[in-house]
């Protein structure tokens, strides 16, 4: 392979998108690991933009219910929306490819993560130790040091990928029937769909059903824009959470003499 025909700076480019998605923390939970800010700096970075917010936006729709909640480690949305991005743009393949290819990427580098989580955890006592002794420098020394142990293997992942991976990637979606690419074009739809039943499973609850399938009418029998149901459903919490934490001024103490504070 001759090297003048590897993409070195747009991988290079493209790794730096991945380690500003894993400055997330760093910059105290901004967003930036989202795949709607991601996947477009890839598009800019690789000179098809539009590309990318359309493959941001279908990516986020996918994960937007993916959290993560204590010591659990979820699909790594990072990488799997950069080097989806980056593979569907370079292959010109658009979005269904970028649906395809980052689902999988997510889950093989979900392990990559597990496996240097469990690394960082061996330096949690000599963390404690330091606390105690109040060497804060050190502390901050750690802290960086184990932020680049996560966000420097999934730099070279997304280099190594961008630089090989287009080439195979083409000679791979050469040899996928059509009836195949057909039924990934049609799955490509649905997982949109999961993506927001993961989101409403984790807010489903009974006090809501009532505005989710109002939602849903206006949608269908009145044709009102999703922006216009957001904005209705932003009011419609901002009310309920003003007269739902109203004080009972007038009858601050209930039948067995305990003070109520709240109606």
């Amino acid at each position: 392979m001759d090297i003048a025909t590897l993409p070195i700076l747009p991988a290079f480019l493209v790794s730096l998108v991945t380690l500003l998605g894993y400055c997330d923390y760093v910059f105290a939970g901004s967003m930036l690991n989202r795949p709607l800010v991601l996947a477009p700096l890839v598009g800019w970075v690789l000179g098809d933009i539009n590309a990318g917010i359309l493959m941001g936006a279908s990516l986020e729709l996918v994960f937007m219910g993916v959290v993560t909640i204590g010591s659990a480690t979820p699909p790594d949305t990072v990488t799997g929306s950069v080097l989806g991005t980056a593979l569907a743009i370079m292959t010109h393949q658009g979005v269904e490819i970028a649906l395809t290819l980052a689902l999988p990427i997510s889950m093989l580098t979900q392990s990559l993560k597990i496996f240097i989580y469990t690394l960082r955890s061996s330096r949690m006592s000599k963390a404690m130790r330091l606390a105690e002794q109040g060497n804060y420098r050190a502390m901050e020394r750690m802290h960086w040091g184990l932020f680049f142990l996560l966000a420097i293997p999934m730099m070279l992942v997304t280099w190594f990928t961008v630089m090989l991976g287009p080439n195979a990637v083409r000679q791979v979606l050469g040899y996928v029937p059509q009836v195949v690419m057909d039924g990934i074009a049609a799955a490509s739809q649905i997982l949109p769909a999961i993506g927001f039943a993961l989101l409403l499973k984790l807010l489903w609850n009974k006090s809501i059903i009532a505005f989710f399938y109002l939602g849903f009418l206006l949608s269908t029998l009145f044709h009102t824009s999703i922006l216009g149901i957001a904005l209705l459903g932003a009011i419609i919490a901002l009310v309920m959470t003003q007269n739902g934490a109203k004080p009972n001024k007038n009858n601050p103490t209930d039948d067995d003499g305990e003070i109520t504070i709240y109606e």
